[in-house]
């Protein structure tokens, strides 16, 4: 019996650097958050199959597309933490983060990053088409060269910063479509739209983390969060319409347009209640509303493609 507790003992010992391996992997890729990105590309992709083609999903397209698009995004997001480890080992929040923690060098992220970046490029390059592969390629370069030293520099980072993470679904579109049309504009505008008020509401309760590291996030220079609260209801007022905006394009059944529209006054509401308290608990309501609003929203747009 002893011999076996032994054994079980070395065993779990041997596979406690493993497992912290694989979750240094899953944070370095930001595997959950990336989780998001190929769930948007999905929606890009069902809606252009049935709008544009209207013909039945294909599979294998769909499969490289997601393929592709994630290791772009888990590049990206590598890369992003290879080059920020300084600044992140400053907040409470990222610490923890791999390189931050020393748990690997930022000259190993980095091959890594890019590796997986250029691998992705050229997968979409060669097994999707050459638009979805610009798009992808256009997501890491914002995303990494812009975004990321912006957010040093100007409160505008946010709104530059929106733009990679706006692209995943007009990359699943052009992989069926092989265009950018205003349908696929439309999805663009919602996840634009959608995360403003998601990254503030972030930012809110952030705020002296993102102080602390230097980060020019606008509740850090907005003491009153005055300006703050006046563009999380601009982009909760956008986000309705950019909601409504496949209706516009190609006919649309009213009850996705009243899913839509009532998600978004939801949402509005908990924006303006963030506005008029201006407290960290009406900024965390905010934000667990973005988190319910866009699967519901994406939820609604796909089922109604697809029925």
């Amino acid at each position: 019996m002893a011999s076996g507790v032994d054994n079980l003992s070395s065993f779990t010992a041997a596979e406690a650097p493993v497992r912290g391996r694989a979750a240094d992997f899953m944070e370095l890729t930001k595997a959950r958050l990336n989780m998001m990105v190929l769930i948007t590309t999905l929606i890009g992709f069902v809606v252009a199959s049935s709008s544009v083609t209207a013909a039945p999903l294909d599979w294998w397209l769909l499969m490289q597309t997601l393929i592709g698009t994630g290791l772009c995004a888990a590049g990206a997001s590598v890369l992003n933490q290879a080059w920020e480890y300084r600044l992140d080992a400053l907040m409470t929040r990222t610490a923890d983060r791999p390189v931050a923690a020393g748990r690997m060098s930022a000259t190993e992220a980095s091959l890594l990053g890019l590796v997986m970046s250029i691998v992705g490029f050229a997968y979409l390059l060669l097994s999707v088409n050459v638009l979805a592969a610009a798009l992808a390629g256009a997501t890491i370069v914002i995303y990494v060269l812009v975004y990321t030293p912006l957010k040093r520099v100007t409160t505008m980072n946010t709104l530059v910063g929106a733009i990679p993470g706006a692209i995943p679904p007009v990359i699943g579109y052009a992989a069926v479509a092989g265009k950018i049309d205003l349908e696929a504009i439309g999805l663009f505008a919602i996840l634009f739209c959608w995360q403003m008020p998601h990254f503030l509401a972030i930012a809110i309760l952030c705020r002296d983390d993102y102080a602390a590291a230097g980060y020019k996030m606008m509740p850090v220079v907005d003491a009153t969060l005055a300006r703050t609260s006046r563009w999380i209801v601009a982009f909760g007022v956008l986000l309705i319409a950019a909601s409504l905006m496949p209706a516009m394009v190609r006919h649309t059944s009213i009850l996705y347009m009243v899913v839509a529209v009532l998600l978004g006054g939801a949402f509005l509401a908990c924006g303006i209640r963030c506005a008029l308290l201006q407290t960290r608990p009406a900024a965390r309501l905010a934000f667990f509303a973005s988190i319910v609003y866009l699967p519901l929203a994406l939820a609604a747009l796909m089922i109604e493609r697809l029925v």
